[in-house]
């Protein structure tokens, strides 16, 4: 991404601030990346782990991962744990939409400035600095900061009307966010979407109830098919698993927001997997970022990576920003990233290269390359897309030779990274470095296919799980609903395995996640990454055969598989 802005310094949300600069030396995922409750970093795969953001100047080239960690900034504002200031040097949307609702729905600010590259450098390399007005003060140096321009932008009667207020005041919220985030994306107009995807409906914290709420209050509608994501509880039997009333009645309230602004009560991570999925070159207006980049990727529709609670304007509206890979001309891979594939392999592979694909990406969308003689499943490409949301901010990646839009001719001019067995093994022991003893085995992040459930049941083989092992798969309310039929839930079920719709491990909490589960088995990318910054407990990491033997058996692996040692 360049610094595609009207001038050198640009002040998105205006706030008077002063205080100590704080470089994050690379993108950050505030969501599973940031403690919402103290202010601290926790992904403990970030360079600047365990620093505090409480009360800085935070310095960050854009932000990466999740599209929650609007509602997580949110959050922080509301503890009062936030940063005074945010500052960027490339694009960035996510945690600018987060300061963006916290100051025009809770007049509470955060600062976000978007700065050239030569006055990153600057602020860098100071202790201090200062925000007033439009002036930003560092050292001996007084820059002017612009404000965003939205005067320019074509709108329709329509748009106008929202705009104007003469469609209610929560429509008039709505339109006016999305103007804001159509000047940061350097938008010249607004372009129609005709399905919508809402994230912010987990309860991480309180900022996603005050928010939905609020918006309901005012007279929030969606006008455009908009399903739901995960949810924090289990909608109809979360009273008799132990939950806590408080925070069940929290969840559900939050899930009932959604609903009553007309919302589908799908609750699932993975909209990909439903009947009415979108299709090749369909326009939509998608939040979650694992539903975002297959979206974009494997179905060949068109979405940018909505924020949270931007994701409920557009379903409002119907109207996005026409920017970013909604042209045509920003879906160009700008990366090369050559996979040298070991001799043989096993389902595990897909997530460690999403992951790795995103870590040499962070910030474009690549090209790879080295796959085209490969056949990955639909569920191979999920898990791929998935673990390159928790290290890439992209939208979309290409597979020569399996994605929509294939590019054959690979341009000349691309910047070329490799990604060879040392790396997979590398990251394999990344992932692995818990105790081998594993009390709990997670399946579904993003939410599990009615395949993935079939292999889990033939890995099994009628066996039972061990005793000391809680063993749970997340799936979607409609996939749970043929898993039902096809006999699926009874095998598992009597093999001890437990199968909840409706939430995922993104947003499961005790006591449904096990209190007493430390080390933690699993065959996603995305959770081996989030789940210590989401649960504090470590992890061991495999294929799906190697989760179904680890639930058997109660142990993990000891060493790298056979196929990344030889």
């Amino acid at each position: 991404m360049s610094n595609n802005f009207r001038s050198n310094a640009e002040i998105i949300v205006k706030a008077n601030v002063s205080g100590e600069i704080f470089e994050c030396k690379e993108g950050l995922s505030f969501w599973g990346g940031v403690d919402p409750s103290t202010g601290c970093i926790v992904d403990v795969h970030h360079i600047n782990h365990g620093n505090s953001l409480v009360g800085k100047l935070v310095l960050m080239p854009t932000s990466r991962g999740s599209c929650s960690g609007s509602g997580v900034l949110l959050q922080l504002v509301q503890n009062g744990l936030a940063p005074k200031a945010l500052i960027f040097h490339e694009e960035e949307e996510i945690l600018t939409l987060g300061a963006i609702v916290s100051d025009q729905l809770f007049n509470k600010k955060v600062a976000i400035l978007r700065v050239s590259k030569d006055i990153y450098s600057d602020l860098a390399m100071a202790d201090k600095a200062e925000i007033f007005e439009n002036t930003l003060v560092c050292g001996s140096k007084t820059i002017k900061l612009w404000g965003l321009d939205t005067e320019t932008l074509n709108l329709k009667s329509t748009d106008r009307r929202m705009l104007n207020g003469d469609q209610g005041a929560a429509n008039k919220i709505a339109m006016e966010a999305i103007c804001k985030m159509a000047a940061v994306q350097s938008a010249n107009e607004l372009i129609d979407v005709t399905k919508g995807h809402i994230d912010g409906c987990i309860l991480a914290h309180d900022a996603n109830l005050i928010f939905a709420e609020k918006m309901y209050k005012l007279g929030a509608n969606v006008s455009i098919p908009t399903t739901i994501n995960a949810i924090s509880v289990n909608r109809n039997n979360w009273e008799n698993q132990g939950v806590e009333p408080d925070f069940g009645n929290k969840a559900s309230r939050l899930a009932d927001a959604y609903e009553k602004m007309g919302a589908h009560p799908t609750y699932t991570c993975a909209p990909y997997l439903l009947e009415d999925k979108p299709q090749r070159d369909e326009v939509i207006g998608w939040s979650e970022s694992n539903a975002v980049i297959y979206a974009n990727s494997i179905l060949g529709a068109k979405t940018q990576k909505h924020p949270d609670y931007l994701d409920l304007f557009i379903a409002m509206t119907g109207r996005a920003p026409k920017a970013g890979v909604y042209l045509t001309e920003n879906r160009i891979p700008k990366i090369e990233i050559s996979v040298h594939l070991p001799t043989d392999f096993d389902d595990s592979i897909w997530p460690m290269l999403g992951w790795l694909i995103g870590d040499l990406s962070p910030n474009k969308i690549p090209l790879v390359t080295g796959l085209e003689m490969t056949s990955p499943s639909d569920d191979d490409l999920k898990a791929l897309c998935a673990a390159f949301g928790t290290t890439s901010a992209a939208p979309m990646l290409h597979i020569n030779g399996h994605t929509p839009g294939k590019v054959y001719s690979i341009p000349s001019n691309l910047k070329n990274f490799n990604i060879t067995k040392q790396h997979l093994a590398k990251l394999w022991n990344k992932f692995n470095y818990a105790d081998l003893r594993v009390d709990l085995v997670a399946i579904g992040s993003p939410h599990a296919s009615l395949k993935e459930c079939e292999s889990f049941v033939k890995f099994f083989d009628g066996k039972n799980c061990n005793p000391t092992v809680k063993t749970i798969i997340t799936i979607g309310r409609d996939i749970l609903s043929k898993a039902k039929n096809e006999g699926l839930v009874e095998k598992l079920n009597s093999s001890g395995v437990q199968i909840i719709s409706d939430i995922c491990w993104c947003s499961i909490t005790e006591p449904i996640f096990p209190p007493e589960a430390s080390v933690i088995m699993t065959n996603s990318g995305k959770y081996a990454h989030y789940a210590h910054g989401l649960t504090g407990r470590k992890t061991r990491f495999g294929s799906l055969k190697d989760c179904a033997l680890a639930a058997q058996s109660g142990w993990a692996k000891s060493e790298v598989p056979e196929w990344l040692s030889n």
